[in-house]
């Protein structure tokens, strides 16, 4: 009995390192046809999720896979982080083992977008730019929103430095004659991201600087702040529903369901 048991357990274990070998195999071929299909410099991140992988395989449906990659776009300096979640996959075990996996059937895709701080810094042409989500409401009902009294959806405060401006150092300890901060609204409109500065941000914490800004070199230090990003879509052509920053990045995501993706489309030109 106790050589029995023993035995079952080898098959077992055996039987679980077979499987995992399976999905590491699996999930390199999607990886290698995604980067032949859409010029990526590496191999993007692919895990496939479930067990056992080779139920699902003889199933030919694949309850979860998971996309990263770092692309290159000609827009935006540096290199973009994009990931999609597919779910409900369905492609036959010979196509897999092939990779032949161009067109694929999924019930549900997420995707999405994001932008880290130092590529966000290289598009504005600020290098210590640094994306806030804007405090609550304050008592005096100015909540830091150009006197609305509100905190919307979307509200920023970003900072950073002007080399070359002309602002000027404030009254109360400012760190930086040319660091400003600003106030601005992050907003999807289509397929594109807007930050646009509205008015300049004053706070006592930590949050922002107090230097100045003449009021002749307004409007430009404000334009300095304000970008218009085209998502291009997201990966696999899924079109942006929502747009939010996140610990000091901005991420773009949308979804889809019932639709047949093409990895060759990971990243549109």
């Amino acid at each position: 009995m106790r050589k029995l048991i023993i035995g079952l357990l080898c098959l077992a274990g055996l039987a679980v390192v077979i499987d995992f070998g399976a999905a590491a195999y699996s999930e390199y071929r999607v990886s290698r046809t995604l980067r032949e299909g859409t010029d990526l410099s590496a191999d993007p991140e692919v895990t496939i999720h479930g067990f056992p992988f080779l139920g699902q395989a003889l199933d030919g449906r694949y309850q979860s896979m998971v996309i990263r990659a770092d692309v290159v776009r000609p827009d935006i300096p540096g290199e973009i982080r994009v990931d999609a979640t597919l779910t409900g996959v369905r492609v036959s075990m010979s196509d897999l083992a092939d990779g032949n996996v161009r067109k694929v059937p999924v019930e549900k895709v997420q995707a999405g977008m994001r932008i880290e701080p130092v590529e966000l810094g290289r598009l504005f042409n600020i290098p210590d730019l640094q994306v806030h989500s804007r405090p609550a409401d304050k008592s005096d009902g100015t909540g830091g929103s150009g006197g609305t009294g509100m905190t919307t959806e979307g509200a920023l405060v970003l900072t950073g430095t002007l080399p070359g401006s002309t602002v000027q150092p404030g009254k109360s300890g400012a760190q930086s004659g040319d660091k400003v901060a600003v106030q601005a609204e992050l907003t999807l409109d289509g397929d594109q991201v807007k930050i646009v500065a509205t008015g300049f941000y004053r706070s006592d914490t930590d949050l922002t600087t107090t230097a100045v800004v003449p009021e002749a070199d307004r409007p430009a230090v404000l334009a300095r702040f304000t970008r218009t990003i085209d998502t291009k879509d997201l990966p696999f052509g899924v079109r942006p529903t929502k747009v939010f920053a996140l610990g000091g990045q901005i991420l773009v995501e949308g979804k889809g369901e019932n639709v047949t993706i093409d990895l060759d489309q990971l990243q549109r030109p």
